[in-house]
């Protein structure tokens, strides 16, 4: 008897514990653990034959199809999606897919029987409001929204029982080679998330992260199909699909149609790739024009010379920029001498070299480069040696100062950075390598264990070079090696790029790198006026001089070039996003918002939005489906981070009530707390909180800030267990123009209790108000009551 009350009592905690959570039955453990983070979660298909999953089709989404054409450099892609309601019960259905980085998401409709609804881009909180409008109204409606560069959510409302809804989305990217390999990439699937966000307070943008998984080896749940047409305008040589199981049918030497076999329509558990080489490894190379009549576009691609003996590179000239700040005392500036030692040692007799020091200030070895000398090699070594590290970390003066050193002619520059990144100063560092990539190489080290890898990253973004990070002492030689090897032989430098006669504007990039391998130059931009003058690039290959001329009036805008506006957009997009992700900044969201509602692009700030005008469930209820993914193949149930917990009494009896398709599987710290409900539980499940008095700066909705605060509120519980049989607070909360939270104090001697008044403003200092208006910035007053 003891035994089954047990179980009784525990089965009642849960349920207690449940009242408190959100309404969304789906995520039934919300509020179970008041450090409960963002979590991907298992599937669990309930088996219910009664309740409120009775006749509700779990798997919405039947198939997705995508349909690829590839014309020279550019790739026009349509991605079709087809939910179809196989139950009884009216259904929204969300499901999370990825896209490639540099996908321009330009169009999306949607298909209801016979009716076509073309989708309107809108600013991201006007699409999601006119999308839960339509919801709410019973008007089906789909939304696409961007949550990450490369990760989309489609939600679709009021799927019909035995409707079939299609959703078409339109996207276009540039193909860029690799060592004159051509390669298409088609993501197929979203692998779990790892985030330590609090759930409850996270804004609704992260939301996406607590998205269900099928089990390792399980199959999708829908069928995968792709096509790719390569029309190439040279021959086509060594085509392969690594990824997948697929069928070529060859129309003439340069054009392929590419179609997945039959044995692969479950193949959406790992991305699709696709390669192939041109004919005599030619890199489809020249200008494309397009003209829409408003505004005019060009793409200039270049295939780099062909190598060349080492005897006959050009001369290279290094400069070592090392952090000897406070921070990098220790361990990271060990790691930064043994670097050094093997970089500098290891340089051609050739070879020219300087080191510059800094942290507060900065010192430089020579105020003019010195040949690689053994003599000068052990001057450097020795320079680095005797630091220790102390001061401050002034980045950008130390990089104004390298770039200022006098060069030697004829000699191709390389500016090497190690620090571990922590600086304030990211948008003008960005700034000053961008105006500075026909001057000099820009390539970062991160050296310690826990580096800013926003800043390390996003200098080797902007300086078209890549980032090196090594955590542990053994790891310097093998960094060392594959930056040698990447730098040693380049193909071009000292690149300039004259429009004679040509009026282009708004280029990017503003300056070009050196070309260190075999990949083509390659800028954007626009241009006014005539197809008239010529574009006249120049560099270094070698000893030579390397001079290319394109007579830009022999080459006519084309219609089929009409996507270089997307891409263009799609990379001054890119670049700004780069830079809002170190220092979120008004201006650029701005810019980012304009350029996605002028060039109709999906955005981080924009969204599109297709809604019916006829009203189909009168009612409007319907049941809220997330569409589980598989696990990318090859990762195992450990992917998800509380795959190795037991299920627990709270799963099991959560299935056994209806209470949703799919459930977080439960920590195992969780289903221990809520088998074995301690004091605060008991506590936490016979309190409740409510929030009353609510006022709001103006731009806030009070009914947003109401939803959120009520989601919430289950989160002061744990605050409040020892305050007596009742509370009441007044709350002041401030926030920015991000929704986030900056500032909370309670109103003097509202509440009289110090250790829960500071607690209260611990969990509320989590929250995000982004959806809970347009102009955030402001305060919110409320009061708690429990």
């Amino acid at each position: 008897m003891k035994k089954a009350a047990r179980k009784a009592g525990f089965f009642f905690a849960a349920v207690l514990l449940l009242s408190l959570s959100s309404p969304a039955l789906s995520h039934a453990q919300e509020n179970a653990s008041e450090d409960k983070t963002l979590s991907p979660y298992f599937f669990v298909k309930s088996d219910a034959p009664t309740g409120s999953q009775k006749n509700l089709d779990q798997l919405p989404l039947k198939s997705t199809y995508a349909d690829v054409n590839i014309a020279g450099v550019i790739a026009d892609v349509t991605v079709t999606q087809v939910y179809r309601n196989e139950g009884r019960r009216t259904l929204e259905t969300v499901y999370v897919f990825p896209a490639s980085t540099r996908a321009a998401v330009y169009g999306m409709k949607m298909t209801i029987g016979k009716r076509i609804i073309e989708a309107k881009i809108r600013r991201r909180d006007d699409a999601r409001q006119e999308y839960e409008d339509a919801k709410r109204q019973g008007r089906s409606a789909s939304l696409l929204e961007q949550q990450r560069p490369n990760v989309f959510q489609m939600n679709v409302a009021n799927i019909m029982a035995g409707d079939t809804i299609t959703v078409e989305l339109r996207y276009t990217e540039l193909m860029v080679p690799e060592d004159k390999t051509y390669e298409f990439v088609y993501p197929t699937v979203v692998g779990p998330r790892y985030s330590n966000q609090p759930s409850a307070a996270s804004p609704v943008t992260e939301k996406w992260v607590e998205n269900p998984h099928l089990h390792q080896g399980e199959a999708p749940t829908y069928t995968f199909d792709i096509r790719v047409n390569i029309n190439a305008g040279l021959p086509v040589r060594q085509l392969s699909c690594s990824s997948h199981k697929v069928r070529v049918a060859y129309d003439g030497p340069s054009h392929a149609v590419v179609g997945l076999d039959k044995s692969e329509s479950r193949g959406g558990n790992r991305d699709y790739i696709l390669k192939y080489q041109l004919a005599g490894d030619r890199i489809e190379s020249g200008l494309l024009l397009s003209d829409n009549g408003n505004e005019k576009f060009f793409l200039l691609q270049l295939q780099p010379p062909k190598r060349f003996l080492p005897a006959e590179m050009p001369g290279r000239e290094y400069v070592f920029i090392v952090d000897v700040s406070g921070s990098m005392h220790g361990f990271p500036l060990d790691i930064s001498k043994r670097l050094f030692r093997d970089l500098i040692g290891n340089l051609r007799a050739a070879d020219r070299f300087n080191v510059l020091l800094f942290s507060g200030g900065s010192a430089v070895l020579s105020e003019q480069s010195l040949t690689a000398t053994a003599d000068n090699i052990r001057k450097a070594t020795s320079f680095i040696d005797q630091q220790q590290g102390g001061g401050g970390t002034e980045l950008l003066p130390a990089l104004k100062r390298a770039l200022s050193l006098p060069q030697a002619e004829g000699f191709s520059r390389t500016v090497v950075i190690a620090t571990d990144g922590y600086v304030t100063v990211e948008e003008e560092v960005f700034d000053l390598i961008r105006k500075n990539l026909n001057k000099a190489n820009i390539f970062t080290f991160g050296i310690g264990t826990s580096t800013n890898r926003h800043i390390l990253e996003g200098m080797a973004r902007v300086g078209n070079g890549e980032p090196f990070v090594i955590t542990k002492a053994g790891e310097a030689p093998a960094r060392a090696a594959a930056f040698r090897k990447m730098i040693q032989s380049p193909l071009l430098t000292h690149i300039t790029i004259d429009y004679a006669g040509f009026d282009a504007y708004d280029i990017e990039p503003a300056t070009i790198p050196d070309v260190l391998a075999d990949r083509p130059v390659i800028v954007f931009g626009k241009w006014r006026g005539k197809t008239a003058g010529k574009i006249v690039i120049k560099g270094i290959s070698g000893n030579d001089i390397f001079k290319e001329v394109i007579p830009v009036g022999k080459i006519s805008p084309a219609k089929n070039n009409s996507a270089l506006r997307y891409l263009w957009a799609r990379h001054r997009i890119t670049l700004l996003s780069d830079y809002n992700r170190l220092r979120a900044d008004d201006k650029r969201i701005q810019e980012v918002t304009r350029l996605g509602l002028q060039y109709n692009l999906l955005t981080a700030y924009t969204s599109f939005i297709a809604a019916d005008s006829e009203i189909r469930n009168k009612n409007g209820e319907q049941a809220t489906v997330r569409q589980p993914l598989p696990l990318p193949e090859g990762v195992s149930d450990y992917a998800v981070p509380q795959a190795a917990a037991p299920a627990g009494i709270l799963q099991k009896s959560l299935s056994r009530q209806g209470a949703g398709n799919m459930m977080p599987a439960a920590k195992p710290e969780t289903a221990q707390e809520t088998a074995t409900p301690g004091k605060e539980t008991k506590d936490r499940a016979v309190r409740t909180i409510t929030v009353s008095d609510i006022s709001v700066s103006a731009g806030l909705s009070k009914d947003a800030v109401k939803t959120l605060l009520e989601q919430y509120s289950g989160e002061v519980l744990g605050c409040i267990a020892k305050t007596g049989p009742s509370i009441k607070t007044v709350i002041e909360i401030t926030i920015n123009s991000q929704g986030v939270v900056t500032g909370a104090k309670v109103i003097p001697e509202s509440l009289n209790n110090e250790d829960a008044e500071q607690c209260i403003l611990r969990k509320l200092k989590k929250l995000n108000f982004a959806s809970a208006g347009k102009a955030l910035k402001g305060t919110i007053r409320f009061t708690l009551m429990g």
